[in-house]
């Protein structure tokens, strides 16, 4: 621990540059800045009067490891067990539908036929997307105010004793706030775990890492489909319904004991003031770097105290001040790329296409079109059930390609190819639904592109809009962004569990051709809009958003080098790290020479910014 009176100097690099002439080449040399490290000296934004009442972190209890890589993954683990729990809380309800004690202990059964019985069950999932929504905006700012670690601490209480209820469910109204408080508590964590995660990652491993948290999420959701399948197959159905509910009780008593024994995000404990303890926890979870990336976390820390009253839902929404419309524009992107993340197709797939994903009314249609595809109902079981193995091992290519490739381009190429195998698999499921001897191999071939749509969105849509906005926001509002994001998934989720059935029943295999065009509808907004955040420490966001002011990204990169920034070209993978001071000389000339080399040249350039190169 370090003491009230040790002074420590840290330095680390701005991106702004210092100009200069050698050779008739522009030099860049970045200021240094010279950040005190006593406690005393770094602004502290009071914690919750309510803190003291709540479970929190404890230095004292930290768990020890030899080295920052086994830390690391240890964290992105604990994480991943806790994203693996909302992936079969999200599947859970899959088989639990269709059984008839089920339907009938809630009073709505039959659902064949009967359309109030088939709405109210539809109504049974969606409340729990209400429920996600409210939690994640009360997360965020539980996050904010008491710590990473407390926000998740109680979501996972919450979401106990909302599994408790589920499990013991006697009718629909205590299943339906059974299903709205497991709502409020998973939508706590989902909002949390991400930012706790990123915060105290490596800034070159963030994509990685989460990339493997959302491997276990898939893992999740496989686990529950195959679980119930097993279950459905007893003689006792009130079991077959019940112990499946039951189960989610077993992953969030694991995640409650385990969560207290691990460090808090060194980015909030710097901004109550607990700087000694934010240097520990760097220490454990970095190999080097820890002094440059503390400074910035401090540099940063005394930035955001000047702007305390941006920390606040309805000014994030509604903002008075140019600091506050930057959040907005944070917020707009952070919500507009979980849509698009629905926009892309993967809940329509999955809702209708797909038994184990079917959380909803839809679940009798998917069967009934995969039969009406010439597969049995055992097979179309089968065929959904392995199609959760691919997509969960799809997710691992994000693991090697997130962090190499950028965000950017792995959302261009990979809605390109869901694009491609969407209108092919539309064009192939006309054919398959009007029978004759050629139908079943229509069908397979409809199933082919199922198979490699979802591992497609696997590894490359899936974790990114759950990544990007833990890069986006600033400090002292990153739990309320991830939150926000939350808010995004919420209405992109609730939206289509309600419109799924009727646009099949409206223009039938027209929906897959729907979704080509709506994956080519969002590469735009991608390629102009996003920023590529890889490869950037989190407090370096702030040099986009305060010095650009266009939403285009292209324009907006053209304002920062206008500005003096070295790191400029937000189009692309920043190649550079937290205590990189100079740009190199081969980049320089290689700007300005750009334009002698002809248009082959010029057009690789431009491909590179866009996200394709």
């Amino acid at each position: 621990m370090q003491s009230n009176s040790e002074q420590r100097s840290l330095s680390v690099g701005s991106s702004r540059s210092v100009n200069g002439a050698s050779n008739d080449v522009a030099s860049f040399n970045t200021s240094a800045i010279i950040v005190t490290c006593h406690a005393e000296n770094v602004p502290v934004t009071p914690e919750w009067w309510m803190s003291k009442y709540l479970p929190s972190y404890s230095a004292t209890r930290m768990f020890k490891f030899r080295n920052p890589n086994s830390y690391n993954w240890a964290n992105n683990l604990l994480a991943g067990l806790a994203i693996l729990f909302y992936g079969y809380d999200q599947g859970v309800m899959s088989q639990v539908n269709l059984n008839e004690d089920y339907l009938k202990t809630m009073g709505i059964y039959p659902t064949t036929g009967n359309s109030h019985n088939l709405a109210a069950l539809g109504g049974i999932v969606s409340v729990y997307y209400g429920g996600s929504l409210i939690g994640a905006l009360l997360g965020g700012s539980i996050a904010d105010r008491s710590g990473r670690i407390t926000a998740i601490i109680l979501g996972v209480i919450i979401s106990i004793i909302g599994a408790t209820f589920q499990a013991s469910a006697m009718n629909i109204t205590w299943m339906c706030c059974a299903r709205v408080v497991t709502g409020l508590g998973v939508g706590a964590i989902d909002a949390v775990i991400p930012v706790w995660s990123s915060e105290v990652s490596s800034h070159t491993a963030r994509g990685s890492f989460l990339a493997i948290e959302f491997f276990l999420n898939i893992s999740g959701l496989s686990l529950a489909y195959w679980i119930e399948i097993f279950a459905s197959m007893s003689n006792n159905q009130v079991m077959a319904w019940r112990t499946p509910l039951a189960l989610q009780v077993v992953f969030l008593l694991v995640i409650l004991a385990l969560v207290p024994f691990f460090p808090e995000s060194p980015r909030w404990l710097a901004k109550v003031g607990r700087v000694s303890e934010a240097r520990n926890v760097l220490q454990a979870t970095h190999k080097d770097g820890v002094e440059a990336e503390l400074a910035a976390i401090v540099q940063n820390v005394i930035h955001d105290h000047q702007h305390a009253e941006n920390n606040s839902y309805i000014r994030m929404l509604f903002p008075r001040t140019k600091s506050q419309r930057e959040l907005r524009r944070r917020v707009v992107l952070s919500v507009w790329l979980q849509i698009m993340q629905e926009l892309v197709g993967i809940g329509v797939i999955t809702h209708f296409l797909l038994p184990a994903l079917a959380t909803s009314l839809t679940l009798y249609a998917a069967i009934d079109l995969i039969q009406g595809a010439g597969f049995s109902q055992g097979e179309a079981k089968l065929l959904a059930g392995f199609n959760n193995l691919s997509y969960m091992f799809s997710v691992l290519f994000a693991v090697f390609t997130l962090d190499r490739f950028g965000r950017r381009g792995t959302m261009v190429w990979g809605a390109a190819g869901m694009a491609l195998l969407l209108l092919i698999g539309g064009i192939l499921d006309k054919y398959a639904q009007s029978g004759g001897p050629n139908q079943r191999a229509y069908g397979a071939g409809v199933v082919a592109m199922t198979f490699l749509y979802t591992g497609t969105f696997g590894a490359t849509w899936l974790v990114t809009p759950w990544l990007y906005p833990t890069e986006l926001f600033p400090t002292y509002v990153r739990a309320k962004g991830g939150a926000w994001s939350v808010v995004g998934w919420s209405i992109g989720n609730g939206v289509v569990t309600m419109i799924t059935p009727f646009l099949f029943q409206a223009i039938e295999y027209g929906v897959l051709l729907l979704l080509f065009g709506l994956n080519i509808f969002v590469i735009p907004f991608i390629i102009f809009m996003y920023p590529e955040t890889s490869g950037r420490p989190l407090e370096q966001m702030d040099d986009f958003f305060s010095n650009a002011t266009s939403w285009n990204v292209f324009t907006a990169s053209q304002q920062i080098r206008e500005q003096g920034f070295t790191d400029y070209q937000w189009t692309r993978k920043y190649q550079g790290g937290i205590e990189q001071s100079e740009i190199s000389m081969t980049q320089v000339s290689g700007d300005k020479g750009a334009g002698k080399h002809g248009w082959a040249n010029k057009l690789r350039r431009r491909a590179s910014d866009a996200g394709l190169v």
